[in-house]
């Protein structure tokens, strides 16, 4: 199935709502807004990399899980497995849709600190509450389930193999933009580079190519590049992309069975990957801002933090091998690492859709959803963002998630 060649210059010279951005969560608002029978207006999505190769969404790890700290966060992500593992239903039957599951390896947290220990076992409680089928294990318990690890360290693990571990993302996000065209929702391939505001109300905003388009609300889903364009709004926003790595290897001694997204107290994180690969992730030395335009990969974090950590937690992974490598970014929220949606409380048709901080791909659907309804009704509907809006970061009130890779 195609949708066309994308054009650069819009087809109109207003519409109701202008998205900027169209990785995942500009599509997904997208797709909601054309699904959603309350809403009549005319959608644009404005989009400056069309092949999204530079995008969070293309180099994401592409993984699902329900261990957060914060309630709100797990019901977000159940609500992803549902949408995942049901995408045909939820996209109204369709046939050309696929039939999607989620590889329940499971991500396991392991604590060797009596604080990081306790810090599972409050999280659990969360998460059993919410409905999350989460498990805190002894170092035996982990050992008689996954006799690969060394565990000499270790105090506590917690895992949950029940909706957690890998899901196609990239499917996801193609049905999303693809339904979203066909159900009338413009894209062009252009870049926002100003804005008009006249009082509380952005009136416009101007393209590259130099046209000014009216609009009755706009959204920021711009990523690691959601500062730059709130400024364009007069608004400062704590948003900026860092830097993450991420390796596919193989092993010479493959392990008998699945690999959990095992998270380990350094920080290092390593799953599952292919039949007989794996796939690592960490961040750089010193965690800082990046520019918008840097994917270098550092080679040295490979060889003299990555693996010597993998291969201490895993013996039998001191044979491996690196087949592929990448960088990507996140869209990092200083604040606190949580998302920023919902309109600023001053300039009310701007629409924050941003900060998601390493876990945007799995809540994209929930956060697509919510800004959806935002648009369409002026409140959240099936779930409470509230806690979520711009107030927060006015007032400098994070909300810790204890739960951050």
């Amino acid at each position: 199935m195609t949708t066309g060649k994308m054009a650069s210059i819009p087809a109109q010279t207003s519409y109701d709502v202008v998205i900027i951005g169209g990785a995942i969560m500009g599509s997904a608002t997208a797709w909601f807004l054309a699904n959603n029978p309350d809403f009549n207006g005319s959608v644009l999505v404005v989009e400056k990399d069309t092949t999204y190769a530079h995008s969070s969404t293309a180099h994401t790890n592409s993984c699902m899980r329900q261990q957060f700290s914060n309630t709100l966060n797990v019901q977000i992500s159940q609500f992803a497995a549902d949408f995942v593992k049901n995408l045909r239903q939820h996209m109204g039957g369709d046939p050309r849709i696929p039939d999607l599951t989620i590889q329940n390896f499971g991500y396991l947290y392991l604590a060797d600190t009596e604080a990081t220990a306790q810090r599972l076992r409050d999280n659990q409680k969360i998460q059993i509450a919410a409905g999350a089928g989460t498990q805190l294990l002894s170092p035996e318990d982990i050992a008689a389930r996954y006799p690969f690890y060394s565990l000499e360290d270790i105090l506590l693990g917690s895992l949950n193999t029940k909706d957690e571990g890998y899901w196609d993302g990239g499917a996801v996000f193609d049905w999303l933009r693809r339904s979203a065209r066909e159900g009338g929702v413009e894209y062009v391939h252009s870049e926002v580079v100003d804005m008009a505001r006249n009082g509380d109300k952005i009136t416009s905003v101007t393209l590259a190519t130099g046209e000014v388009i009216s609009c009755g609300q706009v959204v920021n889903a711009s990523g690691p590049r959601a500062a730059r364009t709130s400024a364009m709004a007069g608004i400062s926003l704590p948003v900026e992309p860092r830097k993450r790595f991420t390796w596919v290897f193989s092993a010479e001694t493959p392990l008998p069975m699945e690999l959990p997204l095992t998270i380990d107290p350094s920080g290092v994180h390593f799953r599952q990957d292919g039949p007989q690969t794996y796939m690592a992730g960490a961040g750089p030395e010193i965690d800082v801002p990046v520019a918008f335009d840097d994917f270098h990969m550092d080679h040295n974090r490979w060889q003299d933090h990555v693996w010597p950590i993998i291969a201490t937690r895993i013996p039998q992974f001191e044979a491996i091998k690196v087949v592929a490598e990448w960088a990507g970014h996140y869209a990092f929220n200083t604040l606190d690492q949580n998302a920023v949606l919902g309109p600023h409380p001053e300039v009310t048709n701007f629409i924050f859709l941003n900060g998601f901080s390493g876990h945007g791909l799995q809540q994209s659907p929930a956060m697509g959803r919510a800004t959806a309804e935002w648009l369409t009704f002026g409140e959240f509907r099936t779930l409470d963002m509230t806690p979520f809006t711009f107030e927060r970061v006015r007032d400098n009130a994070p909300i810790i998630e204890k739960a951050v890779i």
